[in-house]
């Protein structure tokens, strides 16, 4: 196990905490609300059968006079006309009716016995609690009148656990659901943490051989600087031919350790997303014959042939919209690999032409080539091709010390993927190296 994994499943722990408790947060709020409706919406259903009870009954009242020589006296209920056969139909919807005379008497009733409960007038419904019998019923209290004479009070009871019967099994059923769902997000939440944190372990693992293979660039040229400075410092008698080869060696080492430093920069602002083509209209010719005459001087002490074809005609110039700073930088990087792995009396070969919606540039050399299994690795960052591709005529490449920094070709395809471009490359051994770029018109 290495260091950094403990610090990566501690935090995959913690995201996984994190989305465990926050979805069972949430969760827990849904079961309440879904709760409390369900409740309410019982209650409810409850309250509007037992008004609607009341209502029947109300106009199935029989109303007479108490006396019936007198008119306009006062009036009655007639209970055994009134209450005909409403226990059984009671009995069985599970709702119970009570009459109540106006002085809050008791006069007749579907229930067994009394349930003792004191009577006052309530519309709207409520929960009231027996000692025995029935335990919990939802009540309607109804006064019952025509103008201002109080004929009576009817009462409609429904018994409780219609409504608690069917919230302890939604409770049962949501909380067996709520476990379910949080272990179910716990594994998803594990899983989708290391999903996640998979990127960052990417991340941080080429940052640290980044910065591994950055320190070691760095510190074989300082040390070398450091030594030629102590070397002439340390002559009692300078001799000025020898401080010149001094100042000489440090000066190119400086200068390696500026393309160095630009090249690392680059990098690091392309993958912090802080460079931005500077787009404008590039002349693919211009651009190549521009970056050709660069590295001419280079190619004629190589004894190297440079060439560009364009296979277009003439008369229509081949256009892109990009950035002409990191056009020139691809092509340099390119064309200089090939200079310097082409051996004296071999050619490099730059071919221009349209293909498609997109132009193709290839970078064709007679080097010695890239072994098979390192093309995979070649546009990596710091890596450099071991053996180095040196020729010996008849025998195998051998070994040689590179003096890039393996830079060059993980700064050309970044360029090439900040133009949404493509780049391909072919190699054999003893045949050369071919690079193909594809960049949109």
């Amino acid at each position: 196990m290495t260091n950094e994994q403990p610090m990566f499943q501690a935090t995959r722990r913690r995201l996984a905490l994190w989305y465990t408790i926050v979805t069972a947060v949430l969760l827990l709020l849904f079961i309440g609300m879904s709760y409390l409706y369900v409740r309410t919406t019982l209650i409810e259903r409850i309250d509007d059968t037992l008004n609607h009870v009341v209502e029947v009954v109300q106009r199935s009242l029989v109303i007479e006079p108490v006396n019936f020589h007198q008119e306009g006296g006062e009036l009655r209920v007639n209970v055994e006309a009134s209450f005909p056969n409403q226990a059984d139909a009671g009995e069985d919807d599970h709702i119970d009716l009570e009459w109540f005379s106006p002085d809050g008497d008791l006069i007749w009733s579907t229930l067994a016995e009394p349930l003792g409960i004191p009577l006052h007038s309530n519309p709207s419904g409520e929960t009231v609690h027996v000692v025995k019998g029935e335990g919990v019923l939802r009540q309607v209290t109804q006064r019952v009148q025509i103008g201002r004479q109080t004929l009576g009070y009817l009462r409609v009871s429904h018994p409780w656990f219609e409504v608690t019967k069917p919230i302890q099994q939604l409770i049962l059923d949501l909380s067996l659901g709520t476990v379910l769902v949080i272990v179910a997000v716990g594994a998803i939440g594990w899983f989708l943490s290391g999903l996640a944190m998979e990127p960052v372990r990417d991340s941080y693992q080429r940052l640290k051989q980044f910065t591994a293979d950055a320190s070691h660039e760095l510190r074989n040229p300082i040390a070398t600087i450091q030594t030629n400075v102590q070397v002439a410092l340390a002559d009692p008698d300078p001799d000025p031919q020898f401080q010149q080869h001094q100042l000489q060696v440090v000066e190119r080492l400086t200068r390696r350790l500026g393309r160095l430093v630009d090249d690392l920069l680059f990098l690091a602002r392309q993958d912090s997303g802080m460079v931005q083509p500077k787009c404008s209209e590039v002349l693919m010719e211009d651009l190549l014959k521009d970056v050709l005459e660069e590295q001419q001087l280079i190619a004629l002490e190589k004894q190297v042939y440079l060439s560009l074809q364009i296979q277009e005609q003439p008369s229509i110039p081949i256009k892109i919209v990009a950035d002409r700073d990191q056009m020139a930088r691809l092509f340099t990087n390119l064309i200089a690999n090939a200079v310097q792995y082409t051996s004296a009396g071999g050619q490099v070969q730059v071919m221009l032409q349209r293909s498609g919606k997109s132009i193709q540039v290839k970078v064709q050399d007679t080097g010695m080539g890239i072994p098979e299994e390192a093309l995979p690795q070649i546009f990596d960052r710091f890596y450099r091709v071991d053996p180095a591709r040196t020729h010996h005529q008849g025998e195998q490449p051998q070994p040689a010390s590179g003096t890039g920094s393996g830079l060059g070709l993980a700064i050309v395809d970044a360029i090439v993927e900040n133009h949404q471009g493509q780049i391909q490359v072919e190699s054999k051994l003893n045949l050369g190296t071919t690079f193909t770029v594809l960049l949109p018109v």
